[in-house]
């Protein structure tokens, strides 16, 4: 029995979490539940179970891709991509910039799209699996967006407390 698959897929699984694990370290926290949100804003509850049902999903795509094609130009691609969501934590509950983290979200936005284009013609189960993160990240954009241009006094600034 070849065990590489089941290893390579526990690999971009890995990966997948190691990226999460951005959105762990840099938590909201009193900076966050300051904001004044919109209505529509999603409960925090929410984000967890999302992000681990699309994690779980980029790491399946990845994998389908690479099972057909090996380390090429699709899975770097999903690399860059990778990187640049686990950036996006950092920027925006790191640094508490909501600016740079929606210019960094825009550039992110467009790698998954490239990561979609470049997949479906490999897999299209691996494009189909990408298609709620874009439908995510592009809802996570707008609210970045919005929190952005409600709260331009808290955009880098810690709270008058801290």
């Amino acid at each position: 029995m070849n065990l590489t698959p089941i290893l390579a897929l526990g690999g971009f699984m890995l990966a997948c979490f190691a990226a999460a694990s951005t959105g762990a370290f840099f938590r909201p926290g009193a900076w966050y539940d300051a904001l004044s949100k919109p209505s529509w804003n999603p409960p925090n509850w929410l984000f967890a179970p999302a992000w681990t049902v699309l994690y779980i999903s980029v790491a399946i795509a990845g994998w389908l891709v690479w099972r057909q094609v090996g380390f090429g130009l699709p899975i770097w691609i999903w690399v860059v991509s990778l990187l640049l969501n686990a950036a996006w934590s950092w920027l925006f509950f790191g640094l508490r910039r909501m600016d740079l983290a929606f210019y960094e979200l825009v550039v992110f936005w467009l790698s998954i799209l490239a990561m979609v284009l470049a997949f479906f013609p490999i897999s299209a189960a691996a494009g189909w699996l990408l298609v709620p993160y874009l439908a995510w990240v592009s809802f996570a954009g707008f609210l970045n967006w919005t929190l952005w241009r409600m709260n331009p006094a808290l955009n880098g600034n810690p709270l008058p407390a801290e």
